[in-house]
């Protein structure tokens, strides 16, 4: 009796384990069963932080060294809203990013496929300490499984995204899921000049936005936008029990292909190339105005942002 107790208890006590880590993470699998997309309904950015901006990036030692408190340091929506029941708090972020990244043999998606744990990792930080955090915890009938994963900008599901195209994780992080839209107006993004420096990723390369040179090798060279390799499935998802069904329109992850060629940048989102800050060249990530907006998958060997 006593040994099946134990069992017993254990079972309880794993189960109850890991549902206090999704309840933690946000990770606790709302069913959700819409499969078209909608209009995203931003919510205005006319809110003062709730405290300062702390953030310093300083190399050394072969690193650079990223501190910040995650707070913005531009207006945000409102939260609690109510796509978004959480409020923004300070982050302890201590972050040791290469210096001198380099390519790894195999690129790093986003997306995670194992069963636990967050589905979709953080892709960087920006030059106000602010994550780009595009992935999320939403999934077509809440099964993560089935890896029908919910674009959060595709508005099927609400999220009570600003319009900075960020929201709050259940931890207080106020994270980016889109072009960081009053970031930028502070940096002076500019369609006739090369974009300034919004970041830099987990494995160390630099983030850029939308323009840069026509010749990636020549500064001289044109301002262009620079645009995705990605597009929308042609045809249909599978239907239950394997899929939602509907047609790919952009409403999960899911239904975007890279189709090489058919824009500026890899399927990292990124290229070769020089910039004002690397005028010698290096590898480069580009936010995009269509998807996947914020990269979904690392060039070089990412390090964990959580």
């Amino acid at each position: 009796m006593i040994g099946k107790l134990s069992l017993r208890t254990s079972i309880v006590l794993v189960v109850a384990g890991v549902g206090l880590f999704a309840w933690a993470q946000g990770r606790h699998m709302r069913r959700h069963s819409a499969i078209e997309q909608r209009p995203l309904r931003l919510v205005p950015a006319d809110q003062n932080p709730p405290s300062a901006s702390e953030h310093t990036f300083e190399e050394h030692n072969g690193h650079r060294h990223v501190l910040a408190n995650g707070i913005p340091t531009h207006d945000v929506g409102r939260f609690p809203n109510r796509g978004n029941p959480h409020s923004i708090r300070t982050q302890r972020y201590r972050f040791q990013l290469p210096a001198d990244p380099q390519p790894a043999e195999a690129i790093t998606s986003l997306h995670q496929t194992r069963r636990f744990g967050p589905p979709n990792l953080p892709f960087g930080i920006a030059v106000n300490g602010v994550l780009f955090d595009p992935g999320t915890a939403e999934y077509w009938n809440g099964d993560r499984s089935a890896d029908w994963n919910y674009e959060a900008l595709g508005g099927a599901v609400p999220l009570g995204v600003d319009e900075n195209h960020a929201h709050v994780q259940p931890n207080g992080a106020y994270h980016y899921h889109g072009l960081p839209t009053l970031l930028l107006k502070q940096l002076g993004h500019d369609p006739t000049k090369h974009s300034p420096l919004v970041g830099w990723a987990a494995d160390g390369f630099p983030i850029y936005c939308q323009y840069g040179y026509r010749d990636p090798q020549d500064a001289s060279s044109k301002i262009i936008e620079l645009h995705s390799s990605f597009g929308v499935k042609d045809g249909n998802r599978p239907s239950a029990p394997s899929g939602p069904g509907g047609n790919y329109d952009g409403t999960f992850v899911q239904d975007y292909q890279y189709d090489e060629g058919i824009g500026d940048l890899d399927e990292c989102n990124g290229r070769v190339c020089k910039t004002p800050e690397f005028p010698e060249g290096t590898y480069a990530y580009f936010l995009t105005s269509e998807w996947p907006v914020i990269p979904r998958a690392f060039r070089g060997t990412p390090i964990n942002l959580r």
